[in-house]
């Protein structure tokens, strides 16, 4: 993976220091000028052509638009144009760099000549996989999942609580003795709890299933009914006075909620399966040389 140069990083920063307005505040106001022409919106430029030269070599457009696609080169919040100005610069520091490598005869290491063949073979499997998965991850394949794992969705149920957390048994009886007495669970949650999390929301925690709070507390939440509030519940974070707003079925997410997880799950399930398949048909031999393997998990507790 390159590194930014100098040249980059320098460019970068002064384009995040610069404040679009700063120079206009100090400038006079111009004179209106009259409506400029309508002008024709530049071609796309091909691949192939030419951006710039170092020492005769080209740099061309298909050449930036590998580089825009490196995660170390992105610059978040920076327009198109500077970006690709900025791009330009790199990719001739990087060209530099390269003709005085070559010229030092780098590429002539044996070390060299190891990390360019793994790098590349590398390269070569990357594209070869994201290409596979292209093919394989298809809408008519992205919903039969979703329909898959919904249908095999078991119903849960959740609860909309409130909470109030205090340090010892006497304080939540007392606090419990007050809200059945009818006074507002959110402002007695202001003045009373402990938990920094819930306390500015009147103690609200929102929606939630049984595995996810600590069991005493879970057990009392899911056993009250709705608007009914509890009596003190103890747990390891202190004393507990829970009220239910409501309960339901929790909802099953949409398809469009889902739909980057299923994505992602069809992608790598793909490449699993082409490297799977891969070595099922290869022929790998390893000499006495390779180191042995690692032993996994479930061999090392028998």
């Amino acid at each position: 993976m390159p590194t930014l140069s100098p040249l980059w990083r320098n460019g970068a920063l002064a384009l995040g220091l610069l404040l679009p307005g700063a120079a206009l505040a100090q400038a006079p106001a111009p004179a209106a000028a009259p409506p400029a022409a309508p002008v024709a919106a530049p071609a796309a430029q091909s691949p192939d052509t030419v951006v710039a030269k170092v020492n005769g070599a080209p740099i061309t457009a298909g050449d930036l638009v590998v580089a825009a696609d490196d995660p170390a080169l992105s610059l978040p919040g920076v327009d198109e144009a500077q970006k690709k100005g900025l791009l330009v610069d790199y990719m001739v520091d990087l060209k530099i760099g390269a003709q005085a490598a070559e010229k030092a005869k780098i590429g002539e290491n044996p070390d060299f000549a190891r990390k360019l063949a793994y790098f590349r073979d590398k390269l070569l499997l990357d594209e070869y996989l994201e290409r596979e998965a292209k093919k394989a991850v298809t809408p008519q394949a992205e919903r039969a999942l979703y329909d898959e794992t919904v249908k095999a969705m078991k119903p849960e149920e959740e609860v909309h609580a409130r909470h109030i957390l205090v340090d010892n048994e006497a304080e939540a009886k007392k606090i419990a003795a007050r809200l059945k007495g009818g006074e507002d669970f959110a402002k007695v949650a202001g003045e009373t709890s402990k938990d920094p999390g819930s306390k500015a929301e009147g103690g609200d925690l929102g929606w939630f299933t049984k595995e996810r709070m600590v069991a005493p507390f879970a057990d009392a939440a899911f056993k009250l009914e709705a608007g009914k509030i509890s009596d003190p519940v103890k747990t390891q974070f202190g004393w507990h006075v829970i009220k239910v707003e409501e309960k339901r079925t929790k909802p099953v997410p949409s398809f469009d909620e889902m739909k980057e997880q299923v994505e992602a799950y069809l992608t790598r399930k793909t490449q699993q399966d082409i490297i799977t398949k891969l070595r099922e048909s290869a022929k790998i031999e390893k000499t006495a040389a390779a180191p042995a393997a690692a032993p996994k998990a479930d061999e090392k507790k028998n």
